[in-house]
Protein backbone atom coordinates (compact mmCIF):
# COMPACT_ATOMS: atom_id res chain seq x y z
CA UNK A 1 0.00 0.00 0.00
CA UNK A 2 3.03 2.37 0.59
CA UNK A 3 3.54 2.77 -2.89
CA UNK A 4 0.42 3.50 -4.06
CA UNK A 5 0.61 7.00 -4.09
CA UNK A 6 3.21 6.08 -6.56
CA UNK A 7 0.93 4.31 -8.59
CA UNK A 8 -1.29 6.57 -9.17
CA UNK A 9 1.08 9.44 -9.98
CA UNK A 10 2.76 6.91 -12.52
CA UNK A 11 -0.41 6.38 -14.19
CA UNK A 12 -1.68 10.06 -14.16
CA UNK A 13 2.07 11.76 -15.43
CA UNK A 14 3.13 8.75 -17.81
CA UNK A 15 -0.05 7.18 -19.40
CA UNK A 16 -2.35 10.06 -18.67
CA UNK A 17 -4.88 7.47 -16.69
CA UNK A 18 -6.77 8.06 -13.31
CA UNK A 19 -6.83 5.17 -11.54
CA UNK A 20 -10.05 3.78 -9.46
CA UNK A 21 -9.00 0.73 -8.12
CA UNK A 22 -11.67 -2.01 -7.34
CA UNK A 23 -11.72 -3.30 -4.05
CA UNK A 24 -8.97 -4.53 -2.28
CA UNK A 25 -8.51 -8.44 -0.78
CA UNK A 26 -10.68 -9.94 -3.87
CA UNK A 27 -10.16 -13.54 -4.95
CA UNK A 28 -8.91 -12.74 -8.69
CA UNK A 29 -8.06 -16.60 -9.66
CA UNK A 30 -11.69 -16.93 -11.28
CA UNK A 31 -10.28 -13.74 -13.77
CA UNK A 32 -7.03 -15.68 -14.01
CA UNK A 33 -8.85 -19.26 -14.52
CA UNK A 34 -10.98 -16.56 -17.68
CA UNK A 35 -7.24 -15.39 -18.63
CA UNK A 36 -5.83 -18.73 -19.75
CA UNK A 37 -9.68 -19.73 -21.57
CA UNK A 38 -9.36 -16.04 -23.23
CA UNK A 39 -5.43 -16.88 -24.44
CA UNK A 40 -6.58 -20.81 -25.64
CA UNK A 41 -9.01 -18.30 -27.78
CA UNK A 42 -6.69 -16.16 -29.30
CA UNK A 43 -7.60 -13.37 -27.19
CA UNK A 44 -5.87 -13.19 -24.37
CA UNK A 45 -4.54 -9.78 -24.65
CA UNK A 46 -8.00 -8.45 -25.28
CA UNK A 47 -9.65 -10.14 -21.86
CA UNK A 48 -6.27 -8.91 -19.84
CA UNK A 49 -6.93 -5.15 -21.06
CA UNK A 50 -10.26 -5.12 -20.54
CA UNK A 51 -10.56 -7.14 -16.71
CA UNK A 52 -7.45 -4.23 -16.12
CA UNK A 53 -9.79 -1.72 -17.11
CA UNK A 54 -12.81 -2.75 -15.01
CA UNK A 55 -10.74 -3.11 -11.97
CA UNK A 56 -8.52 -0.33 -12.28
CA UNK A 57 -10.59 2.08 -14.23
CA UNK A 58 -14.16 1.29 -13.29
CA UNK A 59 -13.46 0.26 -9.64
CA UNK A 60 -15.28 -3.10 -10.71
CA UNK A 61 -14.80 -6.31 -8.39
CA UNK A 62 -12.93 -9.22 -10.80
CA UNK A 63 -14.06 -11.69 -8.63
CA UNK A 64 -17.72 -11.23 -9.72
CA UNK A 65 -18.36 -14.00 -12.54
CA UNK A 66 -21.27 -12.05 -14.05
CA UNK A 67 -18.88 -9.40 -14.28
CA UNK A 68 -16.20 -12.01 -15.85
CA UNK A 69 -19.01 -13.24 -18.41
CA UNK A 70 -19.60 -9.53 -19.53
CA UNK A 71 -15.86 -9.05 -19.83
CA UNK A 72 -15.75 -11.98 -22.22
CA UNK A 73 -18.60 -11.32 -23.99
CA UNK A 74 -17.23 -7.90 -24.45
CA UNK A 75 -14.49 -9.34 -26.96
CA UNK A 76 -16.46 -12.20 -28.71
CA UNK A 77 -16.53 -14.97 -26.02
CA UNK A 78 -19.32 -17.26 -25.52
CA UNK A 79 -21.06 -16.39 -22.30
CA UNK A 80 -21.75 -19.98 -21.71
CA UNK A 81 -18.76 -21.21 -22.65
CA UNK A 82 -16.65 -18.70 -20.67
CA UNK A 83 -18.61 -19.77 -17.66
CA UNK A 84 -18.21 -23.55 -18.26
CA UNK A 85 -14.29 -22.64 -18.28
CA UNK A 86 -14.17 -21.10 -14.65
CA UNK A 87 -14.60 -24.49 -13.20
CA UNK A 88 -12.29 -26.41 -15.90
CA UNK A 89 -9.67 -28.18 -13.24
CA UNK A 90 -6.96 -28.00 -16.54
CA UNK A 91 -7.13 -24.22 -16.36
CA UNK A 92 -6.94 -24.03 -12.89
CA UNK A 93 -4.09 -26.23 -12.32
CA UNK A 94 -2.53 -23.57 -14.88
CA UNK A 95 -2.79 -20.95 -12.79
CA UNK A 96 -1.89 -22.64 -9.57
CA UNK A 97 1.68 -23.64 -11.73
CA UNK A 98 1.95 -19.65 -12.53
CA UNK A 99 1.01 -18.89 -8.90
CA UNK A 100 3.73 -21.38 -7.70
CA UNK A 101 6.32 -20.22 -10.42
CA UNK A 102 5.57 -16.56 -9.38
CA UNK A 103 6.32 -17.49 -5.26
CA UNK A 104 9.43 -19.48 -6.26
CA UNK A 105 11.00 -16.36 -7.99
CA UNK A 106 9.79 -14.09 -5.26
CA UNK A 107 7.33 -12.06 -7.19
CA UNK A 108 4.17 -11.29 -4.31
CA UNK A 109 2.64 -8.30 -5.84
CA UNK A 110 1.40 -6.59 -9.41
CA UNK A 111 2.53 -5.19 -11.68
CA UNK A 112 4.89 -7.48 -12.68
CA UNK A 113 6.26 -8.23 -15.89
CA UNK A 114 8.77 -10.99 -16.85
CA UNK A 115 10.56 -10.59 -20.00
CA UNK A 116 12.66 -13.79 -21.42
CA UNK A 117 12.30 -15.62 -17.79
CA UNK A 118 15.36 -13.19 -17.26
CA UNK A 119 14.30 -9.55 -16.46
CA UNK A 120 11.84 -8.70 -13.97
CA UNK A 121 10.30 -5.28 -13.71
CA UNK A 122 8.19 -4.96 -10.64
CA UNK A 123 5.53 -2.21 -10.03
CA UNK A 124 3.96 0.67 -12.23
CA UNK A 125 6.97 1.97 -14.26
CA UNK A 126 7.38 4.82 -16.79
CA UNK A 127 7.31 4.34 -20.79
CA UNK A 128 10.42 4.89 -21.64
CA UNK A 129 11.72 2.19 -19.14
CA UNK A 130 9.15 -0.83 -20.40
CA UNK A 131 10.50 0.59 -24.00
CA UNK A 132 14.11 0.30 -22.72
CA UNK A 133 13.85 -2.71 -21.82
CA UNK A 134 12.04 -4.17 -24.80
CA UNK A 135 14.93 -3.06 -27.11
CA UNK A 136 17.23 -4.52 -24.83
CA UNK A 137 15.23 -8.00 -25.12
CA UNK A 138 15.32 -7.29 -28.92
CA UNK A 139 18.41 -6.86 -29.23
CA UNK A 140 19.57 -9.82 -27.44
CA UNK A 141 17.41 -11.55 -29.82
Amino acid sequence: MAGRPRLYATARENYGLELNQGPFGIDSRPALIGAKYAEQQGVGPAYHAAVMRAYWLEAKSIEELDLLADVAVSIGLPRAAFLAALTDPTLEQAVLEDIAWAQTNGLNGVPALVFQQKYLVSGAQPYDVLTRLVEQVRAEG
